[in-house]
């Protein structure tokens, strides 16, 4: 008994953090997508009651540490689960990059194992379990666009986004998503227009889409990675329109209409980046 499942890439087309809560989580508000850039996992079900992670990747590690390896250890503790798994992962999404790479494992382990163990829970369910792996978690579960609010596991279902096509570029360095969010500056931020980017992609509206992409984090990480900076330079000046950090970063998006322009794009950071990579946004 095996099953497939793939782990979409996301991408912030907004990102705000409005204030610190007194659970000392920040509370943010984001408009995010998924990216046809994909980690493929595979699940087959062991008799005995032990969960395997394994991956060609040497950045994947097997033990708990690994999102899908803590999905599927919650799953077999609510649902009392005495028989165990393999998972298997194809790793396509660059680790550490702020494509929620891990969340999304997590996410398709819990569709997976629903299906494997015939379990039958709703995708609402899954996501709330989601919420205890991982803010980003419950977003990947539902594997669409959506408005996250709370600490990024309240959910508001938005249609796909105007049909595009989206460069990524990750430059060779890893960014602490916590020390990021310990160095923002709430007193200075310029906050984007979410409801602005919500009515765009409601409308379809692809010029107010790329007009109002905008992501808080970015103060924190450009000063601290000039990289980031130059890679958001050089895809400006290949024609994007409109660029931004994912996430806390580093990895940098680029929106254009012309598959000619993204490829332009991507071949004037192919030197510059080893993860380059040109997608189209899902949703």
């Amino acid at each position: 008994m095996h099953v497939f499942e793939k782990a979409p890439a996301k991408i912030n087309l907004t990102l705000d953090v409005l204030y610190k809560r007194p659970d000392q989580y920040h509370e943010v508000e984001m408009v995010m997508t998924t990216v046809d850039l994909a980690d493929r996992l595979e699940l087959i079900h062991l008799n005995q009651d032990v969960i395997q992670i394994e991956s060609e990747s040497k950045y994947v590690p097997n033990d708990e540490r690994n999102l899908a390896y803590v999905a599927a250890d919650l799953i077999k503790k609510t649902y009392k689960i005495n028989s165990g798994v393999q998972i298997k992962i194809e790793k396509q999404i660059p680790v550490a990059a702020g494509l929620a790479g891990g969340s999304s494992d997590a996410a398709a382990t819990l569709r997976a194992l629903n299906r494997l163990w015939s379990l039958n829970r709703s995708l609402d369910e899954l996501a709330a379990l989601g919420a205890q792996i991982g803010s980003d978690v419950p977003f990947c579960v539902y594997n669409r666009t959506g408005l996250a609010q709370g600490r990024g596991e309240q959910i508001t279902h938005l249609p796909p986004p105007p049909s595009c096509w989206a460069v990524l570029a990750k430059p060779i360095i890893g960014v602490s998503t916590e020390s990021v969010y310990q160095n923002l500056n709430l007193q200075t931020i310029k906050h984007p227009n979410t409801k602005a980017m919500v009515a765009a992609i409601n409308n379809s509206n692809y010029d107010q889409m790329v007009k109002y992409v905008g992501n808080v984090l970015e103060d924190v990480t450009l000063p601290l990675h000039p990289e980031v900076t130059q890679i958001k330079t050089m895809m400006k000046q290949s024609g994007a329109d409109a660029v931004l950090m994912s996430g806390s970063g580093p990895t940098v998006f680029g929106l254009t209409r012309q598959q000619s322009r993204a490829d332009r794009i991507y071949n004037s950071l192919k030197g510059f980046c080893q993860d380059v990579f040109v997608v189209r946004l899902l949703g």
